[in-house]
């Protein structure tokens, strides 16, 4: 475990924020959360720091990143209208000169993977946003993932309605493209390894890939099985994924928007194509069966994360060898 650092952490009430504060609390660190209404926040943890930070608003930003040696950049405007793009690249370009003004030491990005082919808008926009940030004065980090398996995922949360309530599985053709869904904890411990990183490690990328590869029909042929549901499998090769998202938004809990972005991006492959952040920090993430077996379990739940997650995930703070099976 690295030396405690002042980490401020962006995006902090968001489902990665969520899970990521008490993992580097119980690391030691000092976390600083940041909203637009740092009161209301405050209202709602009064036990966490707060400052107020508007990424679209620059001059929000140095005051925020006063004294902070570490900043976790997990905002991003998916579903915030249709400019979010240009948006999203502005204030990573003010985040990451106001981070250098500030003295911040590193900056911790959570991106998406590259598909094999053209990026749809959603994935060039959080590229986009990695490559900037990697380009300032302030060394970054950026890791990059697929499908996050976990309460509260966007992404996790069609899978999981789509196996549980869909009387029979469509499986368009873009179905049979592959990834490497990961577990929400398991990208904790990447991006705790990552705010821990020496100040002298350059600017870089780096995969965080689940345990296997396997096609999104897979994946919600292994939801099913988690339901104890065997729903008949019909091919519609036809069906392209901007289609595809109107009958995704009726049966999900997600609207139209977020299902348009989301499914644009599973057109070609999301493969791991660089060095993986596994090689470096030695964790080994959590099996899909159990990643799943979790994910459902904590739907039931009224808190996120849900006690039994929110213990795992203090155990991985903590650098405890046996987090994995707790």
């Amino acid at each position: 475990m690295g030396n405690a650092r002042t980490v401020l952490l962006t995006g902090a009430t968001g489902f990665i924020g969520q899970h990521l504060w008490p993992a580097l609390a119980a690391g030691g660190h000092r976390v600083i959360g940041t909203s637009r209404d740092a009161t209301r926040a405050a209202q709602r943890h009064p036990d966490r720091e707060w400052r107020s930070l508007d990424v679209e608003d620059p001059s929000t930003m140095r005051a925020a990143l006063e004294g902070c040696d570490v900043a976790v950049y997990l905002v991003h405007g998916l579903g915030q209208g249709d400019d979010y793009p240009d948006r999203e690249r502005e204030a990573a370009f003010a985040f990451r000169e106001a981070a250098a003004e500030a003295g911040v030491r590193r900056v911790v990005y959570l991106g998406g993977v590259a598909p094999a082919g053209e990026a749809s808008r959603h994935l060039k926009s959080r590229l986009s946003t990695g490559a900037i940030l990697r380009g300032g004065q302030v060394p970054c980090t950026e890791l990059r993932a697929a499908m996050i398996i976990g309460q509260g995922s966007a992404s996790w949360s069609i899978t999981r309605d789509l196996a549980r309530r869909l009387p029979a599985m469509l499986l368009p053709a873009w179905l049979r493209n592959r990834s490497h869904p990961v577990d929400v904890t398991d990208v904790v411990a990447a991006l705790q390894w990552a705010v821990e990183q020496p100040d002298d490690v350059p600017s870089e990328w780096l995969d965080v890939p689940g345990p296997r590869c396997l096609t999104h029909e897979e994946m919600l042929g292994l939801v099913a099985d988690e339901f104890g549901r065997h729903p008949p499998m019909l091919s519609v090769p036809v069906l392209s994924p901007r289609l595809s998202s109107y009958w995704i938004a009726l049966v999900t809990r997600e609207g139209l928007p977020m299902a348009k972005e989301l499914v644009e991006g599973l057109r070609w492959d999301l493969l791991p194509a660089g060095e993986s952040v596994w090689e470096r920090c030695g964790h080994d993430p959590l099996a899909l069966e159990e990643a799943v077996h979790r994910a459902v379990a904590d739907e039931v739940e009224a808190r996120v994360p849900s006690p039994a997650t929110m213990a795992r995930l203090k155990a991985i703070g903590r650098g405890e060898a046996k987090a994995r099976a707790a």
